[in-house]
């Protein structure tokens, strides 16, 4: 791990999140509601950024993220290891640790660590490993077969930053994996591609078969920018594939994102599009999350766990 400032890098600084995040206006965010995506963010040199990183963000704390959750109205959190820290978990690890009963953890990790570090990992509440064949700093696909094997062997499942045009080649190997996986931001996928293209096609296959998705990233995947409603019909055909496998994501601090920065309140809102129906949109952020993340069922502990 190099010791990398922003001044050194070509990597583009990214802006910082929106600020006074807020729940939805449109509905209710239901007790027990899981962010199941998002990353907390460390500064060089305590927290050094990979040289092969794909952007250059700003710091984003424990202290930020878990004001986001409160006041999105989020009960429980699930924090995924940014690609601009490597395998270096230690900031996510923390956070974790310190707020155990309310977070889950994904971790980006070399193979072979030792037993007692995958030990500590999973006492600090990391559920699941992350590859990422998108963004600088992250795993790829190479060796799925080792990390599933892992995965099986901690109780842990996979989790994949793809574009869904990759997932075509790989599906007969997804099909086969011994764990649950999860695609995040349903693939990376540019709504111009249209309904019918072949690795949306993939996806909801996958889906329909057992795999997992997080209906998160619509401002990565919209065309035509805030409201993003022309992901609406991408993400309804996505839930109808997969509705007790749908989980939702804010994606906070919302790196690598040049547009329009928008609140997470109205990443919710659109949720009242995405999944019209409350008792279905509810089961993805509870019910559907819970199992997942290894929450406890039900409304939960509330917002100071």
């Amino acid at each position: 791990m190099h010791d990398m400032t922003p001044e050194t890098s070509a990597a583009p600084v990214c802006p910082g999140p929106a600020p006074d995040p807020h729940g939805p206006t449109r509905y209710a965010v239901p007790p027990g509601a899981v962010d199941c995506h998002a990353h907390v963010i460390g500064l060089p040199p305590a927290y050094p950024f990979v040289p092969q990183r794909s952007y250059t963000p700003p710091e984003a704390t424990a202290e930020q993220y878990l004001a986001m959750l409160d006041g999105t109205g989020m009960t429980y959190g699930v924090l995924v290891q940014v690609s601009v820290h490597g395998v270096d978990n230690r900031l996510m690890l923390n956070t974790l640790r310190a707020n155990r009963q309310r977070l889950r953890g994904i971790a980006v990790i070399p193979l072979g660590l030792a037993d007692r570090e995958l030990a500590a990992m999973k006492e600090a509440g990391v559920c699941g490993l992350r590859l990422n064949v998108l963004y600088g700093g992250g795993i790829g696909f190479d060796a799925l077969g080792s990390y599933a094997a892992l995965a099986r062997e901690m109780g842990w499942h996979l989790q994949f930053l793809v574009d869904a045009a990759d997932l075509t080649p790989i599906a007969p190997q997804l099909g086969q994996l011994p764990v649950p996986y999860v695609i995040d931001h349903w693939g990376h996928f540019p709504v111009s591609r249209g309904l019918e293209d072949p690795g949306f096609q993939t996806m909801l296959a996958l889906l329909r078969d057992g795999g997992w998705v997080k209906l998160s990233g619509a401002y990565r995947n919209s065309v035509s920018g805030p409201p993003y409603a022309d992901t609406i019909p991408f993400a309804r055909r996505i839930h109808e594939a997969a509705p007790d496998r749908c989980v939702w994501g804010s994606d906070w601090p919302n790196v690598a994102n040049w547009g329009p920065m928008m609140n997470i309140g109205e990443l919710l809102d659109l949720m009242a599009d995405w999944v019209p129906d409350p008792v279905a949109r509810d089961r993805v952020f509870t019910a559907n999350a819970q199992r997942l993340y290894g929450f406890p069922p039900g409304a939960g502990v509330g917002g100071a766990a």
